[in-house]
């Protein structure tokens, strides 16, 4: 009589589709947590202004070399700073990137899929 309820065997494969949810969820957290700890370094003027930044954006640090302190080159500085300030959050979203298909790859997810969803 149970013949007719034969697609109750795939509630297994949900069971197994739920627990690696779970599992995901746990790295994915993981993962968020240590994006605090991981830094990256941008730059601009060939190493003149760098900014350190964790692997989330958060701007850390800035390291202005001392020949670039002369007001009539206030405006070149602050435009290397913008600009080693922005490598340093590209860098950041590439590392970012980096991280999150260290969690993600071993789920099948078609390349390119942003998480979470």
């Amino acid at each position: 009589m149970l013949k007719g309820l034969g697609g109750l065997g795939g509630l297994g494969d949900m069971a197994k589709m739920m627990k690696a949810a779970q599992e995901m969820q746990g790295k994915m957290a993981e993962m968020q947590a240590s994006l605090d700890t991981i830094t990256v370094e941008g730059s601009a003027g060939a190493g003149l202004v760098k900014a350190t930044a964790t692997a989330k954006g958060d701007l850390k640090a800035l390291s202005i070399d001392p020949s670039l302190f002369r007001e009539e080159d206030r405006e070149m500085v602050e435009d290397l700073i913008l600009a080693a300030v922005k490598d340093a959050q590209a860098r950041a979203t590439d590392r970012m990137n980096e991280e999150m298909q260290k969690v993600t790859e071993g789920l099948g997810l078609p390349p390119g899929m942003k998480l979470p969803f």
